[in-house]
């Protein structure tokens, strides 16, 4: 595998070509951002961290039957994937509730969503990623609907995987942002699965364990960071 030149670069990643057509590398960069890029700054070693927890949680969902683009690790902030066509769409799972549906809807700081919710966020910097409608996907043709059927039950085993694999280290899964592609037609879990995309808290002691931390100015990020990577691959 040879690494060519870069195909696109994101806030938390580049993606470069290689010499096979549907393969790429994903490169974890450092670079922390929030409030739709309004606040920026560096995590150090996150890129690092983040390779590696996405390693296991891939590599843990393959095992449990959900198809990922992750093909494997080959350095501590490089990842060989299928080349995916990224659908525009951010699938988000609520076990409990916090961040943005509290504002829209006045709900109690960690409610316990049962069953878990599913929203759709459309996939645009431009207009800030803004909460869409099944209908509003159809209007704009960005899945079909069996695609949006998939998404929706896709996600669902993955919370169903990912739940207990972290009650068992000592954390709450209370929320998680994933993207999918497509590859020869097939729906594959893509991007990362990470402190940066999901919400942890510690069962013991409520304390949060993810980008948060960044975004609320809680301090102690790196720490934390490095701890859900000792959980996480302990």
């Amino acid at each position: 595998m040879i690494q060519g030149d870069m195909l696109y670069e994101g806030k938390a990643k580049k993606i470069f070509l290689t010499d096979q057509p549907d393969e790429v590398v994903q490169y974890f960069k450092d670079d922390a951002t929030a409030f739709n890029a309004q606040k920026k700054g560096t995590i150090l070693e996150k890129g690092i961290v983040n390779n590696k927890i996405s390693t296991r949680l891939f590599e843990l969902l393959e095992q449990a039957g959900v198809a990922t683009h992750f093909l494997k690790k080959l350095s501590d902030r490089e990842m060989l994937a299928r080349r995916v066509k990224i659908l525009p769409i951010e699938v988000v799972i609520r076990n409990r509730a916090t961040g943005s549906i509290i504002k829209r809807l006045g709900l109690e700081e960690g409610l316990v969503i049962d069953p878990p919710l599913i929203e759709f966020f459309y996939k645009d910097d431009s207009l800030g990623d803004p909460l869409i409608t099944e209908d509003h996907i159809r209007m704009m043709n960005l899945a079909t609907s069996d695609q949006v059927a998939s998404l929706k039950t896709l996600s669902l085993k993955i919370n169903e995987v990912l739940k207990p694999f972290f009650q068992e280290r000592g954390m709450m899964l209370v929320d998680f942002k994933l993207e999918f592609g497509l590859w020869n037609g097939q729906i594959l879990l893509a991007d990362e699965i990470s402190p940066d995309t999901c919400r942890f808290w510690d069962i013991q002691t409520g304390e949060r364990m993810d980008k948060d931390r960044f975004r609320k100015d809680l301090g102690r990020i790196e720490e934390t960071y490095q701890e859900v990577l000792r959980r996480v691959c302990a």
